[in-house]
């Protein structure tokens, strides 16, 4: 079953992440079918948008780290120690090009934020060219309290450099009508308004010709990318695994192995577990 699945309506190229019963959680396929997607839409001269969404719950719960984190994946994410650099960027910067597909797209991307878009699923929704999101629905980088570093860099693109340690610092989740305030998305809606907002814009979009939108994308696109995005990008992507694998790192996913992913998240996310001597913090220091 594809873990992608794509549809075209009109003018507009309709992507979904399709694995509702984790969250659409980032496992070695989806990546690949999502590039797949794109380059598809950007290929047929009769769709001019492409809308992303996910299926299910929410827009997607970031890498599925029951799988990658509690030691089942292949090892290319979370290897056993002496760690290969090399075969951690590889992997890692393959899927932070797939994400960049959106960007780089010649069409507008529209992306739709329902329920969650988390850790790597907030790298997929930042990617896109305009982002909506459900009042209530959240995004963050959790792992940016241990165990990552978002390797798109999109954050700081978006929010400028103090919002953005603001965000990495804490690791907080924030909601849509937060993130819309904040200049981190275009704008937040009530949740049953959300379907018909994206159509909205995606419909409004679609209207203008091809080549109108894909000169004002590139120009745009060009005054971030003058600024070096890609060198931030290969820094972003080459500490995303150091901090998987600094002894923090491989504490917490020793923890993670011991009693499961979702305490081990628990824990970090509660500021209640020390990891450089993975031991509880007492009370007082929390």
């Amino acid at each position: 079953m594809a873990v992608v699945d794509y549809e075209v309506d009109g003018r507009i190229a309709w992507v979904t992440l399709n694995r509702p019963e984790v969250m659409n959680a980032i496992n070695d396929e989806l990546p690949v079918e999502l590039a797949a997607a794109v380059a598809r839409a950007d290929a047929d001269p009769g769709v001019h948008v492409i809308a992303l969404s996910g299926r299910g719950p929410a827009f997607c719960a970031g890498y599925d780290l029951t799988y990658y984190a509690e030691g089942n994946g292949s090892g290319e994410v979370t290897q056993e120690m002496p760690w290969d650099p090399i075969k951690d960027y590889s992997f890692m910067w393959r899927n932070t090009q797939h994400f960049m597909s959106l960007w780089r797209a010649m069409k507008p991307v529209i992306c739709k934020v329902h329920g969650a878009a988390v850790a790597g699923g907030s790298d997929i929704a930042l990617c896109a060219d305009l982002t909506v999101m459900a009042e209530e629905a959240t995004i963050g980088y959790m792992p940016a309290r241990v165990w990552g570093c978002p390797t798109t860099a999109m954050w700081v693109y978006r929010l400028g450099a103090e919002r953005a340690k603001r965000m990495l610092f804490t690791g907080d989740k924030i909601s849509g009508r937060e993130a819309a305030d904040m200049g981190l998305v275009l704008e937040a809606v009530p949740a049953n308004r959300l379907d018909d907002r994206i159509e909205e814009l995606a419909a409004r979009m679609a209207s203008v010709p091809i080549n109108q939108l894909a000169m004002q994308k590139l120009v745009v696109n060009q005054a971030i990318e003058q600024t070096g995005m890609m060198q931030t990008q290969r820094l972003a992507t080459i500490f995303d695994g150091i901090t998987r694998h600094s002894p923090e790192g491989i504490n917490f996913k020793t923890r993670a192995e011991a009693v499961g992913w979702k305490q081990a998240v628990r824990e970090r996310d509660e500021g209640s577990w020390d990891w450089t001597s993975n031991e509880e913090l007492p009370r007082r220091n929390r």
